[in-house]
């Protein structure tokens, strides 16, 4: 396919996707509500539009092919989704892909994924729904093993022993059974936080992919007590904030870039 495709939605994860196309070599045109997001594109090089209809007037080729970081439901519009894990860092320099829609429209697409992603880190489910589906129960297993990884290091850090957190996160990242790249972020918030994660809220906020995994296991008459559990835990935090949720909030903050400080 033609190397070029319009960006609407210029946020944390949509700049980062289009500033990683533009340097994959891609013709990158971008629209975002706020001006001051498309001018900062314009200078680094991609392609300006204040407009849908500019936007659409900029292509050089057909069919279009536009990546919206944002619902769009019109007549005439094929619709491809895509189920983007890795936060902003993944987005800017090799995500993990869930691509749902056609096969048929997954393959004239294909490039875009493949030059976006990390090393084979794309796959494609066929149906449209079906990449947020499997994204969507992703962000529900990600709920649930980072609720254990606050359970244990609040376990520890109110045990009888000093533990040093930070050294015990760097060992377990070396080859152990739990070796993950959560240990890893929560390794690198507490030398940035200390051990105590003062700074940290222990009130965790939450987008509502957990929420929406319960739901929909429980349509389905499918048991699913560990990501309820953690949704859970979640929701009581705002009333009931704890050390457990301090680093829970502290691993939402090196991976996606979300504002986890205290107030």
């Amino acid at each position: 396919m033609r190397r070029e495709i319009g960006i609407v939605g210029l946020g944390k994860m949509g700049t980062g996707i289009a500033q990683h196309l533009h340097e994959k070599g891609w013709r990158v045109i971008v629209y975002n509500r706020s001006k001051d997001k498309i001018d900062e594109g314009a200078k680094q090089g991609m392609i300006p539009s204040y407009s849908y209809r500019e936007m659409i007037e900029q292509f050089e080729n057909s069919p279009r092919v536009v990546w919206l970081m944002l619902p769009l439901g019109e007549k005439g519009i094929h619709y491809i989704d895509v189920g983007v894990s890795g936060g902003p860092s993944g987005a800017r320099n090799g995500a993990c892909l869930m691509v749902g829609g056609s096969k048929e429209l997954f393959q004239k697409l294909e490039q875009i994924y493949a030059d976006i992603s990390v090393a084979d880190g794309y796959a494609h489910f066929e149906g449209v729904g079906a990449g947020h589906f499997v994204k969507m129960v992703h962000n529900g297993i990600e709920y649930g093993m980072m609720q254990a990884i606050g359970e244990g290091f609040n376990v520890m850090k109110k045990s009888e022993y000093n533990l040093d957190l930070a050294e015990v996160a760097r060992v377990y990242s070396k080859k152990s059974v739990i070796e993950s790249r959560l240990i890893g972020w929560l390794e690198k918030a507490y030398k940035e936080f200390g051990p105590d994660l003062n700074a940290i809220s222990g009130a965790i906020s939450h987008s509502g992919e957990g929420k929406w995994t319960v739901e929909t296991a429980e349509e389905m008459g499918q048991s699913v007590p560990v990501i309820k559990d953690s949704y859970e835990f979640r929701v009581a935090s705002q009333q009931k904030p704890s050390y457990i949720g301090k680093v829970v909030s502290a691993l939402r903050g090196q991976f996606g870039g979300h504002a986890v400080k205290k107030k």
